[in-house]
C-alpha cells in the first residue's frame, strides 16, 4: 500500500497566510459604525444650525377650556366696629331724626320770615326760654384717643368740639360732641357740612330741666 503524501511545506503555509483573524474583522466593524457616525454628525451640523429640536413656527398654544373659571371666594375683610349712637345717649337725651330735623327746621325758618314780613308796630312777644339743649354728637369711642384724634380732625374743618367722658351701659365712652346751638336750623346746617366731608353725626336733644 502506497504512503500518503503530505502537503508541500509552502502550499500549508500559504493557506495560513490568507485567513484573517476574527479581531480584525471586530475592529474593523467598530472602525466603520464610528465612521458612519462622525459623517452623519458633520453634515447635520455643517450649516452651523443646532442640533437639537428646532421650533415649530406654526406651532398653536394649547386650547383652553371654554368654560369660565370659578371665582375663588375671598375672605371678607374685616368689618370696623361701628357704634349706635342712639344707644350711647342719657337719660335725658333723646335724638332727633333727619326727618324732624329737616322738618322743624323748615318751620323755624317760615317763622322767622313771617316775623320779618311783619308790620313794625306789630309787637311780637319775646321767645320763652328754651327748656332743652340743641348738641350734634359726631361719635362715642371707647378708646379716649379715638375721640380726641376725631376732636383735631373737626377743628381742621373750622368746628369746635368737645369730649366728654360718661359712663353709659355700665361702660365708658368718649363722646364728641358739638354746640349747643341756639336753633334747628344752625344744627342742620352743621350737620349738612359734616356729612360732606365724611363725618357723620346726630342731632340731639338735652332736656335742662
Amino acid at each position: 500500500m502506497a504512503a500518503k503524501r503530505s502537503k508541500p511545506r509552502s502550499q500549508a503555509r500559504r493557506g495560513n497566510e490568507s485567513r484573517i483573524p476574527g479581531w480584525a474583522w471586530l475592529l474593523a466593524g467598530v472602525l466603520l459604525g464610528l465612521a458612519i457616525a462622525a459623517f452623519v454628525l458633520l453634515r447635520e451640523g455643517w450649516d452651523g444650525r443646532a442640533t437639537g429640536p428646532v421650533p415649530d413656527p406654526q406651532a398653536k398654544p394649547p386650547q383652553t377650556s371654554a368654560e369660565p373659571a370659578v371665582p375663588v371666594a375671598q375672605p371678607e375683610p374685616p368689618k370696623r366696629p361701628r357704634y349706635d349712637f342712639y344707644t350711647l345717649l342719657r337719660e335725658k337725651e333723646t335724638a332727633i331724626s333727619d326727618r324732624e330735623l329737616a322738618d322743624r327746621a323748615r318751620a323755624e325758618a317760615a317763622a322767622a320770615e313771617a316775623a320779618a314780613a311783619a308790620p313794625a308796630t306789630t309787637q311780637t312777644p319775646p321767645p320763652a326760654a328754651s327748656l332743652e339743649s340743641l348738641q350734634l354728637q359726631a361719635g362715642a369711642f371707647r378708646d379716649a384717643g379715638d375721640a380726641e384724634a376725631l376732636k383735631a380732625r373737626l377743628a381742621l374743618m373750622g368746628q369746635i368740639a368737645r369730649v366728654q367722658s360718661d359712663t353709659i351701659n355700665g361702660s365708658v365712652w368718649h363722646r364728641v360732641r358739638l354746640g349747643p346751638y341756639s336753633s334747628l336750623r344752625e344744627v342742620e346746617a352743621v350737620k349738612r357740612e359734616l356729612t360732606g366731608n365724611g363725618v357723620d353725626a346726630i342731632a340731639v336733644r338735652e332736656s335742662t330741666q
